[in-house]
């Protein structure tokens, strides 16, 4: 028997309740999960006292619903559905927000590309100059020893 998560349950039961209200079909058609485990999920949802998941989509329509109610008719829905006005505030924000313009700072896919290319040539740059320069300095250490034993030579 397979077990399935708090939250995906939540999320299975959220489609079965309003306002969404999809049918246990449709949602078992959907997720892959006997209809009637989820006519059980939710009469155990519903008997519980908890709040539920509301799932983007409802989220979004709440949203676009209550827009142009104003605040009477609005708290009268969030009342009618169970929702606290800051919780439907909130949603219209992340709504907005995901809606938004996208950041400038983010870059398409080809320009990441160019940048790991540049990268890579310019790491590729800099361990040849790395070894270049440990090639120099060993040199100027065996030209510095080398004077340093033909002086002694001479001096004996």
């Amino acid at each position: 028997m397979a077990r399935y998560g708090k939250a995906f349950k939540a999320r299975a039961v959220a489609r079965l309740l309003p306002p969404e209200s999809a049918s246990p079909e449709q949602v078992s058609a959907e997720i892959g999960i006997r209809a009637d485990t989820l006519g059980r999920w939710r009469s155990e949802a519903l008997s519980e006292a908890e709040d539920r998941l509301w799932t983007g989509p409802a989220r979004l329509e709440a949203v676009i619903h209550t827009a142009a109610l104003d605040e009477a008719g609005r708290n009268a829905w969030c009342r009618e559905k169970g929702v606290y006005p800051s919780e439907l505030e909130r949603w219209r924000l992340q709504a907005a927000d995901a809606l938004g313009d996208p950041d400038p700072e983010r870059v398409s896919a080809q320009e990441a590309r160019q940048s790991k290319r540049r990268i890579k040539g310019l790491e590729r740059d800099l361990k040849r100059k790395d070894k270049a320069l440990a090639e120099t300095a060993a040199l100027l250490v065996l030209s510095k020893k080398l004077s340093a034993i033909l002086h002694e030579n001479e001096e004996d």
